[in-house]
């Protein structure tokens, strides 16, 4: 008999062999029918694998992540078995689950391709082999075996990942009639498998080396139910309307140019100024909470990136060192701020009595993403990110990360940002020598965090293992208005940068100590943020943040006169206006503005300068009737005000 753990510390016994379709099925019938993945002490395992030994589970359905993930990894092999009849000759690559969905790497030979044409008979090959109710079956290989195996079958890429395993650590998974390398979790069979959607397909090359061939990428995506399909497919072509670089385009708030470089946004005046009100918000707070605005330069020397650890991340993802005259002399475009941070801090002696110091910076940085992962402003080669780091002793970590958390609260909820989780990323505590600092400053980091979160009422998920090798950390992870999950903002304790730049104070005891540093980016980078915001909102960005506020329409040139006189007296309420003076109907008029996505439409004609006032119109609410010039202005900025008092 073995002693199996619930997630809620509930413990019961089973005999040996038992599976975690047969626990589900102990529990309940309908678990039993959901259930599509276990976890046992921490590695997620299809739910027909036999538990031998004492173990703790937990079971997973459609609903959690490794579920998804489980269904959507056995989907990719079931469209592998699809492409392997409608294209006979094909290699095959890799094919994982991602986060919507899966892909396949493929090889269909010179001359042959997919197009668009051919979605539709995949699917309807991938539904026919589901039907067939196939077994997902697990078999454990000797490496001799599988080489053998797929040698035979002319699988080059499969014998390239086999010659990288070791013996005593490979598996095969079938299901009919094929056969895939594979570590797993799958499904028990293919009948869950209901509603299939082939996405997209695209050139990939092999292992990511552009010097490899290119092979190609079919996406797709399945449920287990087709009434999902649908509402997915739905939230696609929402996506589409809302998508960053079309409605940037149409606002003309970016753009980029192929003479300028891939991945180097430039800003167009709207969104310049856009970009401006959000860092001169988030100045504003930072001011509130005791934070230092610093600039630091947009290269360092090299040696400081490798001080920092940072050249061993990002060297090759970095442009290359800048060679200057003098011999010897290397400069990089740094990738991060937190060395020029540390820097700073170290340039003068510090005491226990100056702690915290909080240093915040708009710091522009660089990497040099692969082309083919570059997209509109949220995957970028320069990205500013909204940077602060702040320097404290161990007894203030707690203070300081609440107020971060704090912070990062008051923007969700000015920007409207309601639904959203907070990850606790901590150490795994069976594995503590890949982590740097002692277990002591650990524990009083890792219940800093989780007490943080409890007092500030988070919805919080725990991860184990998650933590940076410097420090556990907390991400947030937000939900935007059509369902899309995106990580926005994160705060990492880092005791690793103050060990290599060798920061200290004095304390109390007249000793050396060193400071704990947290890193906090409550937007991330302005770019991805503004991404994020554009297709959140659907480019109808909340009133204190839009370029334009209110637009005037005279509804003849007669008024003129009237609405320019109007457009200066709201600009003096510092109220963003702009005219429409075009010899068109109103009607034109309002249609094409509210296209723009201009907050307020304001309707000038004789009535309205007779008696010094403006015809209202709000986006999506029609006719507000009628307000004197000065009523108006007043409304708009008691508006903004209340859109972000600070509770």
């Amino acid at each position: 008999m073995i002693n199996i753990t619930f997630p809620d510390g509930n413990v019961r016994e089973y005999e040996s062999g038992i599976s975690g379709f047969d626990i589900a099925q102990s529990i309940s019938p309908r678990l039993a029918k959901e259930v599509l993945a276990v976890t046992v002490n921490d590695e997620l395992r299809d739910v027909s694998r036999p538990i031998n030994n004492d173990a703790a589970i937990k079971l997973h359905k459609w609903d959690d992540a490794e579920g998804k993930h489980a269904f959507w990894h056995s989907s990719a092999h079931l469209m592998a078995e699809a492409l392997q009849e409608l294209y006979p000759g094909v290699k095959f690559g890799i094919g994982p689950a991602i986060e919507n969905g899966f892909y396949y790497d493929v090889d269909l030979g010179e001359g042959k391709q997919i197009t668009d044409a051919d979605f539709v008979r995949i699917e309807e090959k991938m539904l026919q082999l589901a039907s067939q109710k196939n077994k997902y079956e697990r078999t454990e290989v000797s490496k001799s075996e599988a080489l053998s195996f797929f040698a035979g079958k002319n699988e080059e890429y499969k014998v390239e990942l086999i010659n990288e395993l070791e013996d005593g650590s490979i598996s095969f998974y079938k299901q009919g009639d094929f056969t895939d390398l594979c570590r797993g979790p799958h499904l028990s069979e293919t009948t869950d498998i209901k509603a299939v959607k082939v996405l997209s397909v695209a050139g990939a090359y092999w292992r990511g080396d552009e010097k490899r061939k290119q092979l190609t990428r079919v996406y797709g995506i399945t449920f287990p139910k087709k009434k999902m399909l649908d509402e997915y497919l739905e939230m696609l072509e929402q996506a589409k309307q809302r998508d960053h670089r079309k409605l940037g385009k149409e606002l003309e708030l970016f753009t980029f140019s192929q003479s300028v470089g891939q991945g180097l946004p430039m800003w167009l005046p709207k969104g310049a100024l856009l970009r401006e009100r959000l860092e001169n918000f988030l100045k504003k707070v930072q001011r509130m909470y005791g934070y230092e605005q610093v600039i630091s330069p947009h290269i360092g020397q090299k040696e400081l990136y490798v001080t920092s650890g940072h050249y061993a991340k990002y060297g090759q993802d970095s442009f290359q060192p800048i060679n200057t005259p003098a011999e010897g002399e290397e400069f990089l475009l740094k990738p991060m701020n937190c060395p020029h941070h540390c820097e700073m801090y170290k340039f003068k002696p510090r005491s226990y009595k100056d702690l915290p110091v909080r240093y915040a910076e708009f710091g522009t940085v660089y990497r040099y993403e692969q082309s083919g992962e570059l997209h509109g402003l949220t995957r970028v080669r320069g990205f500013t990110q909204d940077d602060a780091h702040i320097f404290c002793r161990p007894d203030q970590l707690k203070e300081e990360f609440i107020n971060v958390i704090d912070i990062i609260l008051y923007i969700f909820k000015t920007l409207e940002f309601e639904n959203f989780t907070a990850q606790i990323s901590l150490r795994d505590p069976n594995n503590t020598e890949k982590y740097i600092g002692s277990d002591e400053n650990w524990e009083k980091a890792e219940s800093a965090i989780i007490e943080a979160c409890k007092e500030k009422g988070l919805d919080t998920i725990v991860e184990t293992g998650e933590a940076a090798f410097y420090g556990p950390k907390l991400d947030f992870m937000v939900k935007d208005a059509i369902g899309r999950k995106w990580q926005l903002g994160t705060i990492q304790v880092d005791y690793n940068l103050p060990e290599r730049f060798e920061l200290e104070y004095i304390g109390n005891d007249d000793k050396k100590h060193r400071p704990v540093m947290i890193h906090r980016a409550p937007f991330g980078s302005m770019e991805r943020f503004v991404a994020v915001l554009i297709e959140h909102t659907g480019g109808k960005f909340p009133l204190w943040l839009t370029p334009e506020q209110a637009v005037i329409m005279p509804i003849s040139e007669k008024y003129n006169d009237f609405a320019e006189k109007v457009s200066n007296i709201l600009n003096n309420y510092d109220i963003r206006t702009t005219l429409d003076l075009r010899n068109e109907k109103i009607g034109r008029k309002i249609r094409d503005n509210e296209l723009k996505r201009i907050p307020y439409l304001l309707i000038v004609g004789e009535k309205e300068m007779e008696t010094n006032s403006l015809s209202v119109r709000k986006q999506g609410e029609g006719d507000k009737g009628t307000m004197s010039v000065d009523d108006f202005a007043a409304h708009i900025n008691t508006e903004v005000e209340n859109l972000l008092k600070f509770n």
